[in-house]
């Protein structure tokens, strides 16, 4: 089982970013943290890395809906959505799993709220 699923965009690395978070909203998902990879490993490395930012998406529904099942759900949460520039005007994007994460807690109720979510983030990965 992978633990992602991913799309490649031909558009500029700010563009896609764009894109994506418009899409993850036309779903219901807001994004609470965007973190700058490439800012990041620069400012506490001094390391080069290419365009990549993590985007931290979140269904309010779907959230609360998981922490009534489990409380400590919150620690495999948001789900991550990742940019990032692979060549030039090539921008691949990859959303987690939920399915994929959640294996490791055993409860039906959130394997069921999780396949919800997988549905959710596949289309709108796919439809990109």
């Amino acid at each position: 089982m992978s633990y992602y699923f991913s799309k490649t965009l031909d558009m500029t690395f700010n563009e896609a970013t764009t894109h994506v978070t418009k899409a993850l909203a036309a779903k219901g998902f807001g994004v609470l943290t965007t973190i700058d990879v490439r800012a990041t490993m620069k400012d506490k490395l001094g390391e080069e890395f290419k365009p990549y930012t993590i985007l931290g998406a979140c269904n309010p529904h779907f959230a609360w809906r998981a922490l009534q099942q489990e409380d400590k759900i919150g620690t495999m949460l948001p789900c991550n959505v990742i940019v990032s520039e692979v060549a030039p005007g090539k921008i691949e994007v990859a959303a987690v799993d939920p399915l994929a994460s959640m294996a490791s807690v055993d409860n039906p109720a959130l394997t069921e709220i999780a396949g919800e979510v997988q549905h959710l983030l596949r289309d709108i990965v796919r439809d990109l």
